[in-house]
């Protein structure tokens, strides 16, 4: 892979984007206001990153990653990621998204809802479950024995795999977590999410934006899916 696109501008989009130009990856941003809106990140990030139209960014390279809020998957330009590799680093947050009926009664996921919204494209969940400053603090080159894993979940095997490689070259392993039907295992309040990379699990959540980070070996993140627990989520609320 020689250029990701990413569409999103946020704490992850701009986390991955720092170690895809780390890893030697061009990268292509896009976001709702504007290439011109971007100038100090691109500046930021150097000469591998450029600023488009989310129409560029999503046909930019091979795999694009998704990272906006969920309710903005349906004001994207109709048929912009069909056919395209797409990691979707979503998540349903009530507070933001409002209620969703389609997840608070379980029928779907909140990446099987966002395949609905999104027809043709090559879904892959991923970046989801982990926060945006631990993305840096736990990448680790290839072999390092602090290696931590991300769960990857998808329905098309070559999707997976193609998705696999490029978090593998970002600097993580992965666990296949199953199709999108069983991406709940790593969706907020489960036992896969964002606490199991705290140093301090106990971390009050007013104080996880600034905790630290400690590695996660993919045979202990094996274990944590396995056994995650599906949240209510017609009970969320954050």
């Amino acid at each position: 892979m020689t250029t990701l696109g990413i569409i999103g501008s946020g704490n992850i989009g701009s986390a991955v984007a720092r170690l895809a130009v780390a890893a030697d990856i061009n990268v292509v941003f896009a976001n709702s206001r504007g290439p011109r809106s971007l100038t100090e990140l691109v500046e930021e990030l150097g000469p591998r990153a450029s600023a488009g139209t989310v129409e560029q960014a999503a046909r930019a390279g091979e795999v694009t990653l998704l990272s906006i809020p969920l309710t903005a998957y349906v004001h994207l330009p109709g048929g912009l990621l069909s056919g395209r590799i797409v990691v979707d680093t979503g998540n349903y947050y009530p507070y933001r998204d409002g209620r969703i009926a389609e997840l608070d009664s379980e029928d779907l996921t909140t990446s099987e809802l966002a395949r609905r919204w999104l027809p043709g494209a090559q879904l892959v969940k991923a970046f989801n479950n982990i926060l945006a400053h631990h993305i840096p603090q736990l990448a680790r080159p290839a072999g390092a024995p602090d290696r931590t894993a991300l769960p990857v979940a998808g329905d098309d095997p070559a999707a997976k795999s193609r998705a696999e490689q490029l978090i593998h070259r970002l600097g993580y392993d992965t666990v296949d977590a199953g199709t999108l039907s069983e991406s709940w295992r790593f969706e907020p309040e489960s036992g896969a999410y964002t606490r199991i990379y705290l140093s301090d699990p106990n971390t009050a959540a007013e104080n996880m934006l600034q905790a630290p980070a400690t590695p996660l070996p993919a045979a202990a993140l094996r274990t944590t899916l396995q056994t995650s627990k599906r949240a209510k989520v017609a009970e969320r609320t954050f």
